[in-house]
């Protein structure tokens, strides 16, 4: 049998960046788990990373750091603006990072052509999502013609693959859909405020969807509230 192709796999120890995780071990990929320490507030979502990463599989976990809370303008790097709850839908909210699935997708570009890999996954959403540009198809699409345009192996004839299973997806069936692939929903972390334990606040945009993505689904929600 041939030996499984590696693939580098974002992981944010979030609920869609763990469905993709088992989404890429399910298609037969030896999966590369790569967290990023941008400075957020929540990093209790990096240790939900890290028990995603043993629980599902991956080959490796690696952590990379990058610090764009330096630069401020957002409420997930700058505990000085605070995350908004109750948000009605419509402008881009605070917690949106600049330019972080931009950097973030650049590293695992630069870890994936390091192993050999082809494949890069990221669990961007559009339809249940906050508002955020670097969450659309059109983002992604553009990310992988310039990946084939900046890499050695995209000049040599080996272009680099931006895999967004989960783009099109809602967030009860993106449940359903990591639920029949055995993922643990009680081990991620999905709020924005999460305390040290990794508790949820329940009421920022990122727990709303969630608790009404499990509620869709049919699913019961293992989150673990403050």
């Amino acid at each position: 049998m041939p030996f499984p192709q590696p693939a580098v796999v974002l992981l944010s120890g979030g609920l869609d960046s763990a469905t993709c995780l088992a989404i890429a071990r399910d298609r037969g990929f030896d999966a590369h788990a790569l967290s990023v320490a941008y400075g957020q507030r929540h990093a209790a979502e990096l240790n939900a990373a890290r028990r995603v990463a043993v629980a599902l599989g991956a080959r490796e976990h690696r952590l990379a750091h990058v610090e764009l809370g330096q630069f401020g303008g957002s409420a997930l790097t700058d505990s000085r603006i605070a995350v908004p709850e109750d948000r009605e839908s419509g402008d881009i909210p605070v917690t949106y990072v600049p330019a972080r699935n931009t950097v973030m997708l650049s590293m695992a570009l630069a870890w994936a052509e390091t192993l050999g890999a082809g494949d890069i996954f990221i669990g961007v959403n559009a339809v249940d999502y906050s508002g955020y540009p670097d969450c659309r198809p059109a983002f992604i699409a553009a990310f992988q013609i310039m990946a084939r345009l900046a890499t050695k192996a995209g000049v040599e004839g080996r272009p680099l693959t931006i895999h967004a299973p989960l783009i099109e997806l809602s967030k009860a069936e993106i449940i359903r859909l990591g639920a029949g692939l055995g993922v643990d929903y009680g081990l991620t972390v999905s709020c924005y405020q999460a305390d040290e334990q990794g508790r949820a606040c329940g009421r920022c945009d990122a727990c709303r969807l969630r608790r009404a993505g499990f509620a869709t689904a049919g699913i019961a929600d293992p989150t673990a509230y403050c």
